[in-house]
């Protein structure tokens, strides 16, 4: 399999050389490029990476406007957004417009990796930190709530199991292994649910997995 092809983006050269030579260490990553925010939409569509690390507080171009145009593009990078605050008051702006993650730059290494592996997976990634400040309400406000439950009550039996795991931050292939379905199956569950749910992408279902109860009854109920 070819490697998976990263795009760094971040304002300080020295941080960017420190992602790299991380993300760069392991065989079935590949580090294509690395620039600050002003570059990435230019270096995105000429180097197609499939994952971009970007920072979310840069200078010349601030991260949230860099991943609403990457998104924006016929076809888009899975984009994970890295910052030095696990309460950084951009999180649910960012998670609104499309990132699939949120990453703390301190980040331990071997974690980084199986990061981008997640992420070119189809996975949703969030530091744990940072997961509980999503999770406690920070992108919708308050604890769980009725708007989330009814909109669970849409989906089917076997979509509220694929659910339940990507609330958990399991990929595509974690989920079908977990559920003895094929990886294809799973996509087009997760693309109902999504639908149903009204979510733009996977985080913003885990979110409303969590929040409807999901993910902690399923494990209270495995205990």
């Amino acid at each position: 399999m070819p490697p998976i092809r990263v795009l760094i983006v971040d304002d300080e050269v020295l941080v960017r050389s420190g992602l790299g030579l991380i993300v760069g260490s392991a065989p079935d990553l590949e580090v294509v490029g690395d620039c600050s925010g002003g570059q990435a939409e230019e270096l995105t569509g000429a180097l197609a990476p499939q994952v971009v690390l970007l920072d979310v507080r840069m200078p010349d171009l601030d991260g949230i406007s860099v991943l609403r145009r990457l998104r924006a593009l016929p076809d888009p990078p899975v984009v994970a957004m890295l910052t030095t605050f696990d309460t950084d008051e951009y999180i649910g702006t960012a998670l609104r417009a499309g990132a699939a993650g949120f990453l703390l730059k301190d980040t331990a290494p071997e974690q980084l990796v199986h990061a981008v592996r997640v992420l070119a997976a189809g996975g949703s990634v969030l530091s744990p930190t940072v997961a509980r400040t999503v999770i406690s309400g920070y992108v919708d406000g308050g604890g769980p709530d009725l708007a989330a439950t009814a909109l669970t009550c849409r989906l089917t039996g076997r979509e509220l199991d694929v659910l339940a795991l990507l609330g958990e931050g399991l990929s595509n292939s974690e989920i079908a292994d977990r559920l003895f379905l094929g990886t294809g199956t799973v996509k087009d569950h997760i693309s109902a649910i999504l639908g149903k749910l009204g979510a733009a992408n996977r985080v913003q279902a885990a979110v409303i997995a969590h929040r409807a109860g999901l993910v902690r009854d399923r494990r209270d109920g495995a205990e």
